[in-house]
């Protein structure tokens, strides 16, 4: 398996692949969403700068994606950005022959895979954190993980979750719900869980201090030695 660090300008991502052909299409297709979306906010810089939905016209495909995904989430399209960048990458990868595939943009993951695959679960102080794993099933369709923290890494945050992590068959719609959720629960308030109900979300972790909070499907999770040193850290945004 190849590993390859990609990092262009705010972009730092992790790329897995098989097969040379496939890393390089997997950079060709974020570098095409990141040109994309900076096309979007140089002609409308509040489409940066909102936390709130926002319903400006498109520049393409992936900034329509942000666009929807983080009004149900009820958080500004940035909140989406690192998942459709993402996904835009594996996209690339599968139309150039790839069965398995994935991008790791700083945390929120799209894949594909012929394989299961552990993912890691690294969440600051809390107990799980570089002890766990998720045990991916085989996919042939694009999926994603994303997860937002209040306590590691960059990303803004208004909440104080260790860790939100949010399975979706919707790579963008997954990232905005992980930012909407780390926003909002505590471990005495998980109300925000209430609206995943007859959305995209499959499944979601939410870490916050010693509690660990399950909703939906989740992958198995086992024990695992998470190696820190493999962690794609993220920088702000775009």
């Amino acid at each position: 398996m190849i590993r390859e660090h990609f990092e262009f300008r705010q972009t730092v991502a992790t790329i897995l692949a098989d097969d040379p052909r496939h890393v390089e299409a997997a950079k060709a297709g974020m570098m095409l969403a990141r040109k994309e979306v900076e096309r979007q906010i140089a002609a409308d810089p509040y489409f940066s700068a909102t936390f709130e939905p926002y319903f400006p016209e498109a520049a393409g495909k992936t900034t329509d994606r942000m666009i929807r995904a983080a009004s149900p989430a009820g958080v500004g399209p940035m909140a989406a950005v690192a998942g459709a960048i993402a996904l835009a990458g594996v996209e690339a990868m599968v139309e150039a022959g790839a069965v398995f595939g994935l991008v790791d943009n700083g945390g929120d993951i799209a894949l594909v895979s012929d394989r299961e695959v552990r993912i890691g679960i690294y969440a600051g102080a809390s107990p799980l954190s570089g002890r766990a794993a998720f045990l991916l099933p085989p996919t042939d369709e694009v999926f994603g993980i994303c997860t937002s923290s209040a306590t590691v890494g960059p990303s803004i945050s208004l909440g104080v979750a260790d860790a939100v992590t949010v399975f979706s068959p919707d790579v963008a719609f997954a990232d905005a719900w992980a930012t909407a959720i780390c926003n909002r629960i505590t471990r005495d308030d998980t109300s925000v869980l209430d609206a995943l109900a007859g959305t995209e979300v499959r499944g979601v972790l939410a870490l916050v201090d010693d509690a660990v909070i399950r909703w939906g499907d989740l992958p198995k999770i086992v024990p695992a030695r998470v190696d820190e040193r493999l962690i794609t850290a993220g920088k702000r945004p775009v």
